[in-house]
């Protein structure tokens, strides 16, 4: 028998014992374990069995959907709170290198990770020394908020909302209890900013900021006379000695206009002026519109001119209406910015005339350089908004306000618009933005996934702004024919509250279509820079600082940031108003680092600074006078020991 033969026998043999003695099963995995499961429970349980496996699907499904839902806002918040420049499609380690370069460390590609005093090497590192003892609390930190992070998958959605909230507070408390001395790697970039300031209170050798301080309103009386010229030289006097750069004086329509049409009175200006000029101080005139006092505050009410009331008895739609059809007399309804109904005169036209009359009666003193600015009113509080938060109607912070476009004339607008689009029914205000004293949540139009961000939301918010753009932009253009060659200023407000809501609610009604999704100060900015403008952002006051209502979900950091750079983006000359009182150490320093951020990389910082006194200079006594006095040499740049007392 050859080789050939043998091979098929044992080949034989082999089959036929595969018969008697038959191969293991192998145990089916992966896909194919999940499938021959499923068919298995099918035919055991049949019809039941395929419903409970449906059910289970649907809420891994929503698990799933849940935990994308938290990890969509995680990453929204740093993006937008932490300025973390993550990538659309963030996963974990985009997340841990960007909290890894925020702590200081340096992340290379491959994800090696070192502090940059300490330089990889090929070789292995030796054993590195025992941690100091005040490190402690802050690694068993991390361990608990790692067990915390092990979520079930047995948890529904709602056991998950607890398990990110329970993580959340446990990090506050934590985090809270540790030591900022004994462990930097707790504190914040800005508390650590802030802690070195008021460390060195070093401002010696920065950018000189000129300041420049707001008389009192009640130096000028209703009929336009100087009410007591010694007393305003014995306020000079002391700023002169503070070596204040100037002053700010508003002038205002309802005074020197306030009997008759175009019977402009300006002796008392006249006279102010001549003071100012004997101390060699610089002057900048605010040309305000709107009505000031009245409301309890103790100063010397000022209506606008007696004339125009008299006109809103006849036509109350000059003035801004709420859906309620309450009349706010604190300014003219921008509706009217193009109607004739003022004597024959359009607002816009009477805004003008006032403003050329003021050029022509002080030539002299544009001539001589003493006037070094001129800032325009163009809303409520001489700001650039909407008066939305009206107290005389009952409104307190941190109401959300109202919309204030319920005049004739706005409504016209509104209906012309809403027919360009295309879509008549949208000529209407919301039915469900509250009330003034409202909070976001409370309402249908302003809550998370609110009608704010709906087809007719949009529309209609970006309708309301760019009628508040619209009205700033013929008005400056006017101003820059009056005061051509000098400089301009329009003041910003500053609207902090709801700020870390979606929709920015306070924001909105104010006239800035600003939510999460939206830059609503850019567009505002871009008509600025058009006319040479300079926009003086007003800094948070004692109220921000201290955040007493934390229910309000303010952020005036967060606004500040997002304002002043964006003006700066926009090539604007920027510049600020302050009426934190200068005893407040901590309020004087964060102020004096957003006039110049010593972290800027391209060295921004304000042009001119207006303080507002919260009364008289003159009456405030020697101890206000001093620590003025360091404030502004700290804004000068000449001293290095801050805004001690």
């Amino acid at each position: 028998m050859n080789v050939k033969q043998d091979l098929d026998n044992q080949q034989q043999h082999s089959d036929h014992s595969s018969d008697h003695f038959p191969q293991p099963h192998r145990r089916p995995r992966g896909f194919a374990a999940a499938a021959a499961a499923a068919s298995g429970d099918a035919a055991a349980a049949g019809p039941k069995g395929r419903r409970e496996r449906e059910k289970e699907k649907e809420r891994t499904k929503l698990r799933e959907r849940h935990r994308r839902a938290i990890t969509s806002r995680m990453l929204a918040g740093l993006r937008q709170y932490g300025n973390f420049p993550l990538p659309a499609r963030a996963d974990m380690n985009d997340v841990l290198a960007a909290l890894a370069r925020e702590a200081g460390w340096t992340v290379e590609p491959d994800g090696t990770t070192y502090r940059p005093s300490q330089v990889p090497l090929s070789a292995p590192p030796p054993p590195p020394p025992p941690p100091p003892p005040q490190l402690v609390p802050f690694k068993a930190t991390l361990d608990s908020q790692a067990s915390l992070l092990r979520i079930d998958e047995s948890l529904s959605p709602a056991s998950l909302d607890s398990v990110v909230v329970a993580e959340r507070d446990f990090k506050a408390d934590k985090y809270a209890s540790a030591s900022p001395i004994n462990s930097p790697e707790c504190v914040e970039a800005d508390q650590m900013m802030h802690g070195t300031v008021e460390a060195d209170g070093n401002f010696g050798g920065t950018p000189y900021i000129p300041v420049y301080v707001m008389l009192s309103t009640s130096i000028i009386n209703n009929y336009c006379q100087l009410v007591d010229p010694e007393a305003l030289r014995q306020e000079l006097r002391h700023l002169k000695a503070l070596h204040i750069d100037g002053v700010v004086v508003d002038c205002w329509w309802g005074i020197v206009e306030g009997w008759s049409p175009q019977k402009y009175q300006w002796s008392g200006y006249r006279d102010m002026f001549s003071i100012i000029r004997e101390f060699q101080l610089k002057l900048q005139v605010a040309l305000v519109f709107h009505e000031h006092g009245g409301n309890g505050s103790g100063d010397m009410p000022i209506s606008l001119p007696k004339w125009v009331l008299e006109i809103g008895k006849d036509n109350q739609d000059i003035f801004f209406t709420d859906r309620e059809g309450r009349r706010n007399t604190e300014c003219l309804s921008w509706g009217i910015d193009k109607e004739r109904v003022l004597k024959g005169r359009t607002g816009i036209e009477v805004y003008f005339d006032f403003m050329r009359s003021f050029r022509m009666e002080f030539n002299n003193l544009f001539v001589e350089g003493l006037i070094s600015a001129v800032e325009i009113g163009l809303g409520a509080a001489g700001e650039l908004k909407y008066p939305s938060f009206p107290e005389r109607m009952g409104w307190r912070y941190p109401g959300i306000g109202e919309f204030q476009c319920y005049d004739r004339f706005l409504q016209k607008n509104l209906r012309r618009a809403a027919k360009l689009r295309g879509h008549s029914f949208w000529a209407r205000g919301p039915d469900n933005a509250g009330y003034y004293n409202s909070r976001p949540h409370e309402t249908g139009f302003f809550c998370d996934r609110g009608d704010y961000d709906s087809y007719y939301g949009r529309f209609f918010l970006h309708w309301y702004a760019q009628t508040l753009i619209d009205h700033a932009d013929q008005v400056l253009s006017l101003a820059n024919l009056a005061f051509e060659g000098t400089q301009l200023v329009v003041k910003i407000p500053s609207i902090y509250w709801w700020y870390k809501t979606c929709s920015h609610a306070a924001e909105l009604t104010a006239g800035f279509y600003n939510p999460t999704n939206q830059d609503g100060y850019s567009p505002v900015f871009d008509m600025l820079k058009k006319h040479s403008v300079t926009m003086k952002f007003v800094c948070s006051g004692p109220q921000a600082s201290s955040l007493e209502n934390d229910d309000a979900l303010a952020d005036p950091e967060g606004l500040s940031w997002q304002v002043l750079n964006c003006a700066w983006d926009h090539g604007l000359t920027v510049a600020g108003q302050s009426v934190v009182p200068c005893h407040d150490r901590e309020a004087c320093i964060r102020v004096l680092e957003t006039a110049k951020p010593r972290n800027d990389p391209d060295h921004h910082h304000l042009s001119f600074l207006t303080y507002q006194p919260q009364s008289p200079v003159f009456m405030q006594g020697d101890i206000f006078l001093s620590e003025l006095d360091n404030f502004i040499r700290c804004m000068h740049g000449e001293i290095s020991a801050g805004v001690e007392a």
